[in-house]
């Protein structure tokens, strides 16, 4: 259970803590800059980020289904906030996956051809997915942290 828990923890913290160091501190700092500038910017930052996002969703999937099934005897004998975490972490994968195959891939086709005006696009598509996850993922945090004390 303790190594279950820490691969959980660590999962979230990486995969949510990036999003919240390129939303809230990242894209300000690099508005300023240059389109062709700022989008190479946000390709190297992505390329290198995703690999970390692809590692915690295992991580959280492994840990989180063997914490369920080994210690918890599975989803009848887990709280509710363990049902409302599993939901959300699926629909942050989702949305994870869609940005990844979707608009990540448009985004580097773009940049590749020269094209910043539909890389642009792209990006925005990207923001406005991880804006998303990152509230999905701040709430699913303190339900992680809270959950068991509800009652």
């Amino acid at each position: 259970m303790i190594l279950g828990l820490t691969l959980h923890i660590l999962g979230a913290v990486v995969w949510v803590g990036g999003m919240f160091l390129a939303y809230v501190v990242l894209r300000p700092a690099a508005d300023p800059l240059e389109p062709p500038v700022r989008l190479a910017l946000w390709s190297r930052v992505l390329k290198r980020f995703f690999p970390w996002v692809w590692a915690s969703i295992v991580a959280l999937l492994v840990s989180g289904y063997g914490m369920l099934f080994l210690a918890l005897g599975g989803f009848a004998g887990a709280g509710v906030h363990v049902h409302v975490m599993n939901l959300i972490g699926l629909i942050m994968m989702a949305l994870f996956l869609h940005l990844y195959f979707a608009p990540w891939q448009r985004l580097r086709r773009a940049l590749d051809a020269g094209d910043n005006a539909a890389a642009a696009r792209q990006l925005g598509q990207i923001r406005t997915i991880v804006a998303i996850n990152l509230s999905l993922g701040l709430i699913t945090s303190v339900i992680g942290a809270s959950g068991r004390y509800w009652g």
